[in-house]
């Protein structure tokens, strides 16, 4: 595979209701240096009824680095906020960060490298190929049994089917339609950058799961829809 010039990361942060956590992310993800690429950060608020906008704009304008703040006037899932985002991405690679803080930012450097030698168009960042320490069982199994299905289903042979930190050569994900509102982005783009042939590189990331105390989003329900949709894409497009 031949390796393209890549000069710009996009990253997307789509955030509901984060206020105890965005600013501290945001200062993060702004701190991270990965010359020779230039960096992008396209914030999009899902309709948050707390002070995640006031934060968001105030670190915009501070930051350059912040290209655009997108605000929903209601919330409609982290799926149709991704790809909002997507419309105003101008980066040649783009990741998807969430709000929180259970990932790490300073895995960017890992997480891009495998697109800018050419020796992947996807890569995900695994929690699973280093130990975790609090994640809930029921998380566990759940996450098991989606990363399973999409490697019955899909031959993707990875180990972290829904793992937030997610990362696109930009021809790629733009190509695709996606149709997701909620979490069902991660088994929808999962399904169809594997029907389209692209293999999908893992490289290992520390986690520090939450609590639903803390503020964690995903439910049950959130998971039924996810094999379903793992399901469905198999037959349809």
């Amino acid at each position: 595979m031949n390796a393209k010039a890549y000069r710009k990361l996009t990253v997307i942060i789509p955030v509901y209701n984060e206020e105890s956590t965005i600013g501290q992310v945001l200062e993060s993800v702004l701190s991270i240096d990965i010359s020779p690429l230039t960096k992008e950060v396209i914030v999009v608020d899902d309709g948050s009824t707390d002070a995640t906008p006031e934060i968001v704009r105030e670190q915009a304008a501070s930051y350059d680095e912040i290209t655009k703040v997108y605000v929903s006037p209601v919330n409609f899932g982290k799926g149709a906020a991704i790809r909002v985002g997507l419309k105003y991405a101008t980066g040649d690679i783009i990741l998807i960060q969430d709000a929180d803080l259970e990932l790490d930012p300073n895995e960017y450097k890992h997480l891009i490298e495998p697109i800018i030698t050419g020796a992947a168009k996807v890569v995900y960042g695994s929690r699973f190929r280093k130990p975790v320490q609090g994640l809930p069982l029921r998380s566990l199994i759940a996450n098991k049994i989606l990363t399973g299905l999409a490697n019955l289903l899909y031959r993707a042979r990875i180990t972290d089917e829904a793992t937030a930190y997610k990362v696109f050569d930009a021809d790629v994900i733009k190509s695709i339609n996606l149709n997701c509102i909620r979490f069902e982005f991660c088994p929808e783009v999962t399904a169809k950058v594997c029907k389209r042939g692209y293999k999908i590189a893992e490289v290992p990331i520390d986690y520090r799961p939450r609590t639903p105390e803390e503020g964690k989003k995903v439910s049950w329900y959130d998971g039924v829809i996810a094999v379903w949709t793992l399901l469905k894409y198999r037959i349809v497009e």
